[in-house]
């Protein structure tokens, strides 16, 4: 699904040049849950901005479902972004005062999808990520923060993408209700078969994914499986 080669991004100030990353390549199959982990100024937001067509790399190629974004232009990214990415960031984004079913139905708004198959897609992206159906009605100021996180998860996958971008989703969160948001991710990747990358600074949070890139300075220094969910998939077939 993601094949991203010989990576680069070097961003200009003057005569000064930083490069944020530095030829990374790695590719994702459909299905993968993936967590991108690296400390402050790794390169990881670069990367998630790429991965999410808001940026496009100085060198190399991304492809996403065999289009080669990297070449896009600026509407061609928003079509992709639209169609093929939810989003999911540590701010929650949601609108307040308004409820939570017209919170998830909004993306569809800009698709231009009738009110009734608005309505139907709305509840079972809620039911998929989670929420209890009488909160559905619920004002978002009116919810707990993992309630919300729910919400803006389930407005992620409101318009059926290939692949859920989650940018530090638990940052807001306590660590119980960071663990009931992560395994919300773990079970729509493996009852769902959703595509997830997650970015994280944290390496408890990364290890809820099933495969872990951690980057450094602008390059991969390490791509293994997570050790938390070895041991977890060991306890299932047994």
């Amino acid at each position: 699904m993601i094949e991203i080669k010989n990576v680069s991004k070097i961003y200009k100030t003057g005569e000064v040049a930083f490069e944020a990353l530095r030829g990374v390549s790695f590719s994702i199959k459909d299905g993968e849950f993936v967590a991108i982990m690296g400390p402050s100024g790794s390169g990881k937001s670069t990367l998630m901005h790429i991965l999410g067509a808001l940026d496009t790399p100085t060198k190399g190629t991304y492809f996403l479902d065999g289009k080669d974004v990297s070449k896009f232009s600026d509407d061609a990214l928003a079509d992709i972004r639209r169609d093929k990415i939810g989003f999911v960031f540590q701010a929650f984004n949601l609108l307040p005062r308004t409820t939570v079913l017209r919170n998830v139905m909004l993306p569809l708004v800009y698709a231009e999808i009738d009110k009734e198959t608005r309505k139907k897609r709305a509840e079972a992206a809620l039911r998929a990520a989670g929420l209890d159906e009488e909160h559905f009605v619920h004002l978002s100021n009116q919810l707990s923060g993992g309630q919300i996180q729910r919400v803006a998860i389930a407005r992620a996958l409101v318009n059926d993408p290939t692949l859920i971008l989650a940018d530090e989703p638990t940052g807001n969160l306590d660590t119980k209700t960071g663990e009931i948001v992560l395994g919300t991710f773990q079970r729509l990747n493996v009852e769902h078969g959703r595509t997830i990358v997650l970015i994280t600074h944290e390496h408890d949070v990364a290890e809820h994914a099933e495969r872990i890139i951690s980057i450094r300075d602008g390059e991969i220094v390490e791509d293994s499986r997570s050790h938390k969910r070895r041991i977890m998939h060991h306890h299932e077939i047994r």
